[in-house]
């Protein structure tokens, strides 16, 4: 890092070194124009102000920074004089009349080329060129005027603080960083990439500085590990939004000359956030491209893909989220301190959620918040304290997954749901799976064999209302999970590479809160792979190969249902951990049903379960008959009876475009008159 150490002592001095160095340019213009004394008094003050100079460099801890600016950016003792005649024309209300005697003008109180050319010694026209260090490095500003040499200069302003020894950055530069929090605590695996990062700045100053590219999904790691790299290295990190750079080309140009500037000058390394961008937008990519190529300073890009690099050398990190450990000293710390009573909850906590440093820390201060907030009968309750944990974890996951699938409320239970054993037996057996994964997977090592085959897959197959929806309720409800129903309509796609990368939204989105998701009649996208007989065909296996790739990665649980199992993809069937068949109800499950539909305040008046168990139709419909009856009770102000259920039952029938029978209802209204 260049910038020199700002302490009272060598910022003081470095002032007296800099105002001692305006002083000889002042005398220089002096002489030029035949002032206020002979050259003779001019020559002394000249050489007064070196020995000044030369006496404030002398206890200076560090470089001046006029010294430093000068060697780092190689200008020549006349560019260095030019600069200090435009710091002087801001420090010294006297340069403004000696501008006006050199150029014979009193419109013209400014510094120019031409002053510069005729009044300070090794005068080269090279300095005016845009490629020279004054122009090329933006340290001054040119006017406009008659021409080049009249045009009015200025220093940039920056610059100016930078040679007084104060740390401020461009303004247009500073306009465009981003303010980032940086919290300073960074999980051990982040650390090393930190250490590495910082490491590998450390090896060599190669004019091809590799871009170090930090690709992952968790955005604020990134920062941290940008920013404690920096630290480590000595440098600065300054953060610049992508989709704030300019897109027309000299703008973007000069945005980089600054960029590189502040490096070189201040140290300072930017960050490019590539997390938000329009993936549609192809001018902005371009200006991402050209930004990475054209700076020629160390350079951190943040982004959720991979970039590819064209002739610029690229270093990748992939920046995962903390480790399932990490998240559990994480959940320990930040529960311990504030309800300790919800230590138990921490395993389950770091297998079911996969949770950023900064989630946790949002989770565990809500949750404190409101234990502190609970009278003394409910802050002792263990299962209302852990309700309260689960549903804020819950709610911080649901940001992400709302605009992707809908959210199916959760209300069946157990006592509601009526199936044979055997089903119901294979539905304890997925709720059991799902909760003792961290046993299995970790804690027995099945996961060091392997990401293949660790999700939780069912197959849900069976006709219409015939339970499928509920089953996964009510495994929502008994694993405490948020169930997401996937719209197949919005994930497929007929653009080649879209359907992938819908279904890579929804399983990496759902991946942090393990959330269930339902993809409700999948035979379209499930079914049976196609012999590839054009493009169409082939793209076709991909996107089914790739969702059973993604099936087999998913740390939690994809419930799939189907009208006809036989349509699946056997393939896809081997994949598949439990495969649960809902049968048609029989008559003595319908009649289960009946005798469950209504709920307890509903007022009933001789409903016979067995009686209507006679219509021969699925839970579903039996859940709208019962709905539809109700609303008619309530219109005549009586509790619900036969005569309601059956108007209810045509009114179901003729929407299934089914005749009912006289043997469904018989026996109905006779008993119950």
């Amino acid at each position: 890092m260049l910038q020199p150490q700002s302490t009272v002592d060598w910022l003081t001095s470095n002032q007296h070194y800099l105002y001692a160095a305006v002083e000889t340019v002042r005398a220089s213009l002096i002489q030029f124009v035949g002032g206020e004394a002979d050259n003779d008094d001019e020559t002394a003050r000249e050489q007064a102000a070196r020995d000044r100079m030369l006496a404030a460099e002398f206890d200076m801890p560090a470089p001046p920074a006029l010294t430093t600016l000068c060697n780092a950016l190689n200008l020549t003792s006349f560019e260095r004089d030019m600069l200090l005649m435009c710091a002087g024309a801001e420090l010294d209300s006297g340069f403004a009349s000696l501008c006006v005697s050199a150029h014979g003008d009193p419109s013209r109180p400014f510094p120019t080329f031409g002053v510069a050319l005729a009044a300070f010694p090794h005068a080269h026209w090279a300095a005016l060129a845009p490629s020279s260090p004054l122009r090329y490095w933006r340290l001054i500003a040119v006017g406009n005027g008659r021409s080049l040499v009249d045009s009015p200069l200025r220093i940039d302003e920056s610059i100016l603080h930078f040679l007084m020894g104060l740390p401020q950055m461009n303004l247009h530069l500073f306009a465009m960083a981003m303010p980032i929090h940086v919290t300073g605590k960074l999980v051990p695996s982040h650390a090393a990439l930190a250490d590495q990062i910082a490491a590998s700045w450390a090896e060599g100053h190669s004019p091809a500085r590799p871009v170090i590219q930090l690709v992952g999904d968790d955005r604020a790691a990134k920062q941290e590990i940008a920013a404690a790299a920096c630290t480590i290295a000595g440098f600065t990190l300054s953060v610049i939004a992508a989709q704030h750079l300019p897109v027309e080309f000299g703008e973007l140009d000069a945005l980089a000359r600054l960029c590189e500037r502040e490096a070189i000058l201040r140290g300072t390394i930017v960050l490019l956030d590539c997390d938000n961008l329009d993936a549609a937008d192809a001018a902005r990519d371009h200006a991402i491209t050209r930004f990475i190529e054209d700076m020629n300073a160390h350079l951190i890009i943040g982004s959720p893909q991979r970039r590819r690099p064209r002739d610029r050398a690229f270093t990748t990190i992939e920046v995962s989220l903390p480790t399932r450990e990490e998240q559990r000293a994480m959940w320990h710390a930040g529960l311990t301190a504030t309800v300790p009573a919800l230590r138990g909850q921490i395993d389950a906590l770091s297998t079911q959620f996969r949770f950023d440093a900064n989630e946790i820390d949002t989770v565990c201060a809500s949750v404190a918040h409101a234990f502190r907030a609970m009278d003394a009968a409910t802050a002792t309750d263990a299962d209302q304290l852990r309700r309260l944990l689960w549903k804020t974890c819950r709610s911080q996951t649901r940001s992400g997954m709302e605009d992707l699938a809908q959210r199916i409320g959760v209300a069946a239970t157990w006592e509601d749901f009526v199936l044979p054993d055997a089903q119901k037996e294979i539905l304890h057996e997925i709720a059991a799976h799902v909760r003792q994964r961290s046993v299995v997977y970790d804690t027995w090592g099945f996961a060091n064999k392997g990401t293949r085959g660790l999700g939780v897959t069912a197959l849900f197959a069976g006709d219409s209302g015939t339970g499928k929806t509920m089953a996964a309720e009510v495994l929502a409800g008994e694993l405490n999970l948020d169930l997401y129903r996937i719209d197949l309509s919005a994930v497929v796609s007929k653009y080649i590479g879209e359907t992938e990368k819908n279904l890579r939204r929804v399983f990496d989105t759902a991946e942090g809160g393990g959330a269930i998701l339902l993809f409700d009649e999948a035979d379209a996208l499930f079914g049976k792979r196609s012999e590839v007989k054009d493009s169409h065909d082939r793209h076709a296996n991909i996107e089914v190969s790739y969702l059973l790739q993604r099936m087999d990665e998913y740390r939690g649980l994809a419930i799939l249902t189907s009208n006809l199992k036989s349509s699946l993809d056997t393939a896809f069937l081997r994949r598949i951990r439990f495969v649960v068949h809902f049968p048609f109800p029989d008559a003595a499950h319908r009649a289960q049903i009946w005798a469950r539909v209504f709920p307890a305040e509903t007022p009933t008046d001789g409903l016979d379960p067995q009686r209507l168990a006679q219509l021969n139709i699925a839970g579903g419909n039996i859940r709208s008959i019962a709905l539809r009856a109700a609303f008619l009770a309530a219109d005549a102000g009586e509790p619900v009876r036969m005569t309601h259920v059956l108007r209810a039952a045509r009114s179901e029938y003729s929407k299934l475009e089914k005749r009912l029978t006289d043997g469904e209802t018989h026996g109905w209204i006779a008993d119950h008159t």
